[in-house]
């Protein structure tokens, strides 16, 4: 007889992995099903974590051979050992996946390496196949959770060939430094890898459709990228698509047309980093008698349940931002309503990011979405030029913007471009989640000096009451 469970759990990475550990610490027996060696899905493996690491080291090396005279640091005889850069990366993955196997380990997770497939269920038990290089198995379970995430859309016109046209996980492994390397995407992915290899030596041009880099961010902030990207080095094209691509004996040779009309652009390295795309293809949805919707995606009710009963779905296989951030938090909630209680996920205070540098992270509204919904708001702003600690940092690029209701002073949303925004983000995002106001931000006392200040300089702008504006 196939081995029982409680919970099958398909995918392990940030939805899948939490929601596996957060089921077994509230006494359900759980079983993982993950066809990578290593657990962490695209985050850990080859999305969030590699290109964090590769985004500090190619920063500091940015630093090391344009930025310490400033200081009064002299460096000289400065040169890049790409491949201890890569050991570094693979080191932090090494150590974060394998601290997930442990916490497997530690909460009696079984795991189970290979394909999972939904096979017809006996009765109300659900059945899973996990298909191997050598053999098939079969596990069996009341509840099974589908995290298999998502993967990088290809353009049907321009096919990877994971040499000189690839997508974000190629872009992280790069045994060299390209000459010329074209991004056809200004969004997260397409400035934070451009960013990397730019800093590293390589031309960058970034070829982006819509008319902003980063189309879901503030638009103040989103220019105020563009134009530090442009002072970084970056060429950066807007209302631009790519035609078509011709392999020569020099690389590439892509075609472009813009608002100006065709132009030809000659590199060695393409990334396409245009989206990405759920994983829902051979999971055996019809055997279960599911269809995921155009974009991959899964239909779930407020318990992450879809139309099949027993079958629950979390992450980038259901509607909302593809953010790993996202997908733990739903992993908990599924785990925490299985179990019976009440939790939920507030879909209105998800923080992003984008790592670039300057960085960009906002939570909550935007302007541009309070006026179409023609809500009121009173926006305050605080420079980083005013800030010591950003100055002493030398790093004064950018703003703290607070929306917020003229009334009430509730915030609606907080939108920062500038130094370490990513990790200024969370006391925003706690703010908000507590339903917090201007007054409450304001009355906080912030330690002096900090890049955290500039919160509050902020939202005491709201009502024209900053002390350093």
């Amino acid at each position: 007889m196939p081995e029982t469970f409680d919970l099958i759990v398909i995918g392990a990475g940030p939805g899948g992995y939490v929601a596996a550990i957060r089921a077994a610490q509230l006494g359900f027996n759980v079983a993982v099903v993950e066809q990578r060696e290593t657990l962490g899905g695209v985050c850990l493996n080859e999305g969030c974590i590699p290109s964090k690491a590769l985004l500090e080291s190619s920063e500091r090396y940015e630093q090391v051979c344009h930025g310490l005279s400033d200081h009064g640091i002299v460096a000289e005889t400065v040169h890049l050992d790409l491949k201890r850069m890569m050991e570094r990366k693979q080191g932090i993955i090494d150590k974060l996946t394998g601290g997930i196997a442990g916490l497997f380990k530690k909460n009696g997770i079984s795991h189970f390496q290979g394909t999972g497939t939904l096979l017809q269920p006996n009765d109300e038990t659900q059945r899973v196949q996990i298909s191997q290089s050598d053999e098939d198995s079969e596990i069996m379970a009341k509840n099974v959770l589908l995290a298999t995430g998502s993967r990088a859309a290809e353009l049907p016109h321009i096919p990877f060939d994971a040499d000189l046209i690839f997508s974000a996980r190629e872009a992280l492994s790069l045994p060299e430094v390209p000459r010329h390397l074209l991004v056809i995407g200004g969004g997260v992915i397409g400035l934070e890898l451009g960013s990397v290899w730019r800093r590293l030596g390589a031309k960058v041009t970034v070829v982006e459709m819509l008319p902003q880099v980063v189309p879901q961010t503030d638009k103040q902030m989103a220019q105020l990228l563009q134009r530090t990207l442009k002072k970084q080095g970056i060429e950066i094209l807007l209302n631009t698509r790519i035609d078509s691509v011709e392999k020569t004996d020099g690389g590439l040779q892509a075609t472009l047309t813009g608002k100006d009309g065709e132009q030809v652009v000659n590199c060695d390295r393409i990334l396409v980093a245009t989206g990405r795309r759920s994983n829902s293809e051979n999971l055996g949805l019809e055997n279960v008698g599911l269809t995921a919707n155009d974009s991959g995606q899964l239909e779930v009710d407020e318990n992450y349940r879809t139309a099949a009963a027993g079958i629950y779905a979390i992450g980038d296989l259901i509607d909302g931002p593809m953010l790993a951030h996202k997908a733990s938090e739903e992993g908990v909630v599924f785990a925490e309503r299985m179990a019976g209680q009440q939790s939920r996920v507030d879909y209105g205070v998800i923080p992003a990011v984008t790592y670039t540098s300057p960085e960009v992270a906002s939570v909550g509204r935007s302007e541009e979405g309070l006026k179409r919904d023609d809500i009121d708001f009173k926006a305050g702003k605080f420079y980083f030029s005013a800030s010591g600690r950003a100055l002493c940092h030398g790093d004064s690029e950018g703003f703290v913007k607070v929306l917020a209701a003229p009334e009430t002073g509730r915030i609606l949303g907080v939108h920062i471009i500038g130094p370490h925004a990513s990790e200024l983000i969370a006391e925003a995002t706690a703010v908000l989640s507590f339903g917090g106001s201007v007054h409450d931000l304001a009355l906080t006392c912030h330690a002096h000096p900090t890049l955290a200040e500039a919160l509050k300089e902020a939202a005491l702008a709201v009502n024209k009451e900053a002390i350093h504006a």
